[in-house]
Parts: C-alpha cells; structure tokens; sequence
C-alpha cells in the first residue's frame, strides 16, 4: 500500500510541481505527518526531493526528475492501454501524439507489465461508435478543442435546421457521446450545448476569457442527460408483436424503451406477445412503429394507430399501389 502511495505522490509532484503538504494530503487521503514521512523516506532512497518552509514554500521534485514508471501495478498498465480510442483522438488532432505517448509509457514499462500491455492491444478493441453510424464530419473539431483548452472565445457558424446562425462562445469543454462530439459553451451568459458537426465555421478570438471556477465539465453533461429524460416528451403505447422481431423494435423505438415494456397477459391467435411500450418523441412513434411492417399491430392509442394507417397509405400511393 505503501509503495503505491508514493509512487501516487512522485506523479503528483511531477505533474503538479511544488505543493504543499496540505494539499499532498488531501489527494492521498492520508495526514500532512504521514505525507513528510513518505518525503523522508523517497529521500533517503535516492530521489531527489525536498521541502521548503515559509508562506511560499512546499514540497517538489528537483527540475527535470521523471520517474520511469515502475510502480504501475499491472491492472493499473492494462487499463491504461485498453482505455485509448484511437479515432475520437485523431478527430482532436491528438492521433500522433497519443501513440508516441502509449509507445514511451510502453517503453518504460518492466518487462513483465510490457508483455501483459502488449498481449491487451493485441486482443481488445474500443470502438466507439454504434452499428451502421459513420464518424459524422468534425472538420472544426481541433481547432474546438485548441480553443477549448486555451480559454479563447470563439465566433462559429451554426446549422439550426435548415438555417445558419452565429454565435459568440466561451467554450468550456468537449464530449464524445456515442459516437457524437458535443461542445460545452457559454452565450450569452448561459451554459449551452452544440453538436459539433453542426458547426460550419469556427473563427478562435485570440482574446482570452477567464473560465468559471466552479465549472464542472462532467457535472454538467450528467444533469443535462438527466433534465433531456426528464423533459422529453413521451408516449405510451399498446402493440402486439412478433416475438421474432423484438430486435427490430428495440432498433426503432430504442433498448430501453423495450427493456422497461410491460408485458400484457393476452390470448393472442398468432402467438405474438402484447406489449405497453413507452416512447419518446410522440410525432416520431407511428413512423417508427410501421417499420416493422406486417410483422406488429398497434392496438391503443388510436390516434396513433390511425396516424400509422395513414403514412402507410401514402407509402403505397407514393409507390403507386394505392
């Protein structure tokens, strides 16, 4: 346990710089009194750190130490290397500099935390985005995330249907979900969200804006999924259904809508299960129900289920059936 923490507070200190025992600390969830004793014993091994007292003063290495490494744990190797996504890292314009950065941390790795880093690239793959769904285009995508990590407002261009529109930011962070890159900015004095490839130009403003301090990035992405399931608009509709195309209406109306279905104890002639689904986005629900064809019905409401007869009809008509 011991070992890992210092091994914890040497990456701190490389990463961080000087920092006072306090702080120290409260990162290793350990006393200040706990924390000098690892100071005096990395000393006494050779490395070459110290601390200095006073209002300025802290604890640090001495320019230029790095460590190589050594106290990974091989758990701790293995999750490094199974947790970069080669593609959303290019998008960023990071590819390069991510595989030199795997290539060194490799390098420095003991023999036997190489082969086990090794044999994981070799037998895992993240890929990030869903069946069937292209990488949508991102050409602005680098120079979001320049702007993001220098703090330098932003004029960009933005596709609103089948509008543009402009609009000043302060951008405060980008998010990969599903597939899909999302930038976090202020306008107009209020937190909003963009989807990137939506944004046909991105002009950086080499002025610097002063980030709020209390912004979290993770924070706010995790309320704004919640506020979107909370505030959607929903409906709740009655269907019979071949069991053999249960996949397909998962793939229509969404896993977790099929997930949370009630089953309805019914006497069916065919053998089909009925089922109350709940749906998001009630305009949208017929035109996705008649995607399964012949091989579902539905039996309440009937105002959606009248709606689907009449996009079908036009289906026909458009094909010159009707």
């Amino acid at each position: 346990m011991r070992a890992s923490r210092l091994v914890q507070l040497l990456l701190f200190l490389q990463t961080r710089g000087r920092t006072t025992a306090a702080v120290l600390a409260r990162e290793l969830e350990v006393s200040e009194r706990t924390v000098h004793r690892d100071v005096e014993a990395l000393s006494a091994a050779g490395v070459p750190i110290y601390a200095e007292r006073g209002p300025h003063g802290g604890i640090q290495l001495i320019d230029g130490y790095r460590t190589r490494l050594t106290g990974l744990t091989g758990d701790e190797a293995e999750a490094l290397f199974l947790s970069g996504i080669p593609g959303p890292a290019a998008e960023l314009g990071l590819g390069t500099v991510v595989a030199a950065a795997r290539l060194k941390v490799l390098a420095a790795l003991p023999s036997e935390l190489r082969i086990r880093a090794s044999r994981l690239v070799e037998r895992f793959h993240l890929d990030a985005a869903g069946w069937f769904h292209t990488s949508e285009a991102v050409p602005h995508l680098a120079a979001l995330a320049d702007a993001v990590w220098e703090s330098r407002r932003l004029a960009i261009t933005y596709r609103r249907g089948d509008i543009e529109v402009e609009r000043s930011l302060e951008p405060l962070g980008l998010v990969l979900k599903a597939g899909v890159w999302y930038l976090v900015a202020t306008s107009e004095e209020q937190v909003r969200t963009y989807r990137v490839s939506r944004i046909t130009s991105a002009t950086p403003d080499e002025a610097p804006f002063t980030r709020p301090p209390d912004f979290d990035l993770a924070a706010y992405w995790d309320e704004s999924i919640s506020a979107y399931e909370r505030e959607a608009p929903r409906i709740t509709v009655t269907i019979r259904i071949d069991p053999a195309v249960i996949g397909v209406l998962a793939d229509a109306i969404g896993d977790q809508a099929v997930r949370e279905a009630e089953t309805i104890a019914a006497e069916d002639p065919e053998g089909w299960i009925h089922l109350r689904v709940t749906a998001d986005w009630p305009e949208e629900v017929p035109g996705r129900l008649i995607s399964l064809g012949s091989r579902a019905e539905i039996l309440d409401p009937p105002e959606v289920r009248e709606r689907a007869i009449v996009l079908a009809r036009r289906m026909l008509e458009r094909h010159g059936v009707l």
